[in-house]
């Protein structure tokens, strides 16, 4: 891969976007391999993925613009379909990824962001979906994704405005959950990775996957996934393991 990096070590899996001198701008070749970079980290068995940018200046500066300036519709419409199958991955990653966002995260790279479980920014970072002075609007997901994390009011205007929110206006709107010094910002990422690789791995999957029905088909649905999810993990190691060690008070072991 030339575009994307990805380093796998106890559990933890790191992709990083490599294309500093284009501020990690998004083109069909590092799509192909992030797809590429995530379905390796799954075949690893990574319980935790790190969605980050290469550089000091951005996580993900969005799609190239010079890249995609002069799409027909079908064009513009095969990118759409290849940017969200991204996010799709990212949301279906049987494991929880976290965003470290280490500076400008704007269109496209916003909503991979918000496709992860986790978003922790430096205090650095500038997020925003940036796309109405583009002349078009988010179209990797950012009009659903959005909506998961702030009122409906707040997303259409963040994207009406475009709005772009340094990372204290971000983490008060709720599109990150902390802000941390710069040169703090992977070090605090590593910790989060490191204490969840020790949890144990499927009722962590089950966990995503039940609080993602309520995005997904919500009220009914939603809790009939949890209970399944819930009683699945009945007779697991890892359950058996957890309860015995809360029972006899040390802690557990998990697999």
């Amino acid at each position: 891969m030339s575009t994307v990096t990805l380093d796998i070590a106890d559990g933890i899996a790191r992709l990083t976007v490599d294309r500093p001198d284009a501020l990690n701008a998004m083109n069909t070749a590092t799509l192909d391999e992030i797809e590429a970079a995530i379905a390796t980290a799954e075949d690893e068995d990574a319980r935790v993925l790190i969605l980050t940018g290469a550089g000091d200046d951005a996580f993900i500066a969005g799609a190239d613009i010079d890249y995609m300036k002069e799409f027909s519709t079908p064009e513009a419409l095969e990118y759409a379909e290849r940017g969200q199958g991204v996010v799709r991955d990212i949301q279906s990653f049987p494991g929880v990824t976290i965003a470290a966002i280490n500076g400008y995260a704007f269109g496209g790279g916003c909503e991979f962001a918000l496709a992860c479980d986790l978003r922790v920014a430096s205090e650095r970072a500038v997020i925003g979906q940036t796309e109405i002075d583009l002349g078009i609007i988010p179209g990797w997901g950012g009009t659903q994704l959005l909506q998961r994390l702030v009122p409906d009011e707040t997303a259409r205007r963040l994207i009406f405005f475009g709005e772009r929110l340094d990372a204290s206006d971000a983490h008060e709107q709720g599109l990150v959950g902390e802000v941390v010094a710069h040169d703090e910002l992977y070090d605090h990422v590593d910790e989060l990775a490191v204490e969840l690789a020790e949890k144990p791995r499927h009722a962590l999957y089950a966990a995503k996957e039940a609080l993602n029905a309520y995005h997904e088909t919500g009220g009914e649905g939603a809790m009939t996934v949890e209970r399944r999810a819930w009683s699945g993990l009945f007779g697991t190691a890892d359950q058996r393991e957890g309860m015995a060690a809360f029972v006899e008070k040390r802690d557990p072991d998990f697999e």
